[in-house]
């Protein structure tokens, strides 16, 4: 029997209106924001008129990021879509547990929030960056990553993708030794080394901040980033790691199509999650909600 997976929208995905359409169209979608605005006031209006500058920040890119994804996910639901599995990238993962029932809504954002200051912190902190490198093997770029002592692979995104993290100084050295090797880097526009050990102060924090938070055992297959296993019983340990650990996304894409999904729906903005599946499956359905136009899109796709 074929299965569908949501799939979360993950940080750098953000625009100005995003979720807004959403919002007007579907009360599950409302819902979503108005829980939101209720912790964190003025979420909504950042998601529908702030500026790209506003929203490239990370205490305020991840909460709003989460509420479109869920969002997204709940008027899918309310339309009649069932999920037989979930994944969210990085940020999306919340999103994705928040949806499987591991958190209430209330607590999902409030995490969120906690998740977004402390990165944010982290990053003040311990400065550094991102590229994502092109045309290379994951070994090839491993070992590149070597011979760097601040530089570590953090998102294996597709065939042929990994992003590297690291402190900038070394990170230019090591996007000239990619070129020497014959591939490509290129810099991400983000506010930290995200995924690797300049996170690991983040970490810390958010261990006592989930301790604080009730968790139940996700009632939806939730694959996680940290392990492309799925959730159990460890989801705040799992958490907690996952702002530190590499993000296996190709991995958490290829165990979800070896446990029967044919169709993938990406839920929040943009559509980078959509390409990093296309580029690593064949003969999968690959669908995604960020809007009213795109979610009646969908409905069609999957009814007819």
């Amino acid at each position: 029997m074929k299965k569908i997976a949501f799939v979360f929208s993950g940080q750098g995905a953000q625009y100005s209106g995003m979720g807004k359409s959403l919002y007007e169209s579907s009360p599950a979608a409302r819902q979503v924001f108005d829980t939101a605005d209720n912790i964190r006031p003025g979420t909504s209006m950042q998601c529908f008129e702030g500026t790209a500058e506003e929203l490239s920040v990370t205490k305020n890119t991840q909460p709003c990021l989460y509420c479109v994804d869920l969002a997204a996910a709940r008027a899918l639901e309310e339309a009649g879509v069932h999920a037989d599995f979930a994944a969210g990238f990085s940020l999306g993962e919340v999103a994705a547990l928040t949806f499987s029932g591991a958190f209430s809504d209330e607590d999902g954002f409030s995490f969120v929030c906690r998740r977004a200051e402390a990165m944010q912190a982290a990053a003040e902190q311990n400065p550094g960056a991102m590229a994502a490198v092109l045309k290379l093997s994951n070994e090839q770029v491993e070992e590149l990553c070597k011979s760097f002592s601040h530089v570590w692979p953090v998102n294996y995104n597709c065939p042929g993708q990994l992003v590297v993290a690291g402190e900038k100084r070394e990170l230019e050295s090591f996007c000239a030794k990619v070129s020497e090797a014959g591939g490509k880097a290129v810099p991400l526009a983000v506010s930290g080394g995200f995924h690797s050990p300049l996170m690991a102060d983040a970490a810390e924090e958010l261990k006592a901040v989930l301790e604080s938070i009730p968790v139940q055992t996700p009632k939806l297959p939730v694959i996680a980033n940290v392990t492309a296993k799925p959730y159990g019983e460890d989801v705040r340990e799992l958490l907690t790691q996952q702002v530190k650990n590499p993000v296996r996304w190709q991995e958490t894409v290829e165990k979800l199509a070896a446990q029967g999904v044919d169709t993938f729906i990406e839920c929040g903005p943009g559509k980078t999650l959509s390409g990093l599946i296309k580029k690593t499956l064949k003969d999968v359905k690959i669908l995604r909600v960020e809007d009213a136009e795109t979610l009646q899109d969908t409905l069609k796709a999957i009814q007819g």
